[in-house]
């Protein structure tokens, strides 16, 4: 049985539990060239059902970096030849405005390359990486080599720390059970605390009293 996914990540269960390998690949190389997936969250959720040993999480983390590299390349491709013109009709479609992609765009310029690498890190520039490094004609293999190492970094970084939770996901969870009735009564004490102070000092606030 497939561990449960805490918080955000329990919606992409079924997702993940039906098509596995084809939904971390599928999901993040939609991402990656500007659709508004949330290629992220798979990842995170496919290295915990790696670290519990219903994933293998070599295989995970390849798939995501070459559907990543591709998704980037294809977003490379889109801003390359459509241009401005794309963005300006299409961009909305996948949250990219145009004054969302004028100042993503003037962001690029300044910095270079190096944002490439760094923009895989960051929501909004991480679905928009490609096609504005396309738009703005940083050239083809300086782009591939910047976002080849984003997208290790990236893979690297996100993949081991959901491997790590979910390979001691029941300790995690027994943890969370554990301190949740304490953490319940703490906030329980703390309302009727902050309830009695306020029914005290109306009291006090009446005329006459």
């Amino acid at each position: 049985m497939p561990p449960p996914l805490p918080g955000p990540l329990a919606p992409l269960a079924p997702l993940l539990g039906h098509y596995g390998y084809w939904a971390v690949g599928a999901v993040v190389f939609l991402e990656d060239f500007g659709v508004p997936a949330p290629g992220e969250t798979i990842l995170l959720a496919a290295g915990v059902y790696a670290g519990a040993g219903e994933l293998n999480i070599v295989a995970v983390a390849a798939i995501a970096f070459t559907a990543a590299v591709v998704g980037d390349n294809v977003g490379y491709l889109i801003g390359r030849t459509g241009g401005r013109a794309f963005v300006e009709r299409w961009g909305r479609y996948i949250l990219l405005t145009p004054k969302r992609f004028e100042a993503a765009e003037a962001f690029f310029r300044r910095h270079g390359g190096k944002i490439v690498t760094v923009a895989r890190f960051v929501e909004g520039l991480r679905q928009a990486n490609g096609i504005i490094a396309g738009t703005t004609g940083m050239p083809w293999p300086r782009f591939l080599a910047f976002n080849a190492l984003g997208a290790a970094l990236w893979v690297g970084l996100w993949s081991s720390l959901a491997y790590l939770a979910g390979s001691h996901i029941t300790a995690v969870y027994d943890e969370i059970l554990r301190y949740q009735r304490y953490v319940l009564i703490a906030v329980g004490l703390l309302v009727a605390a902050l309830a009695v102070r306020h029914l005290v000092r109306r009291g006090r606030a009446r005329p006459g009293d």
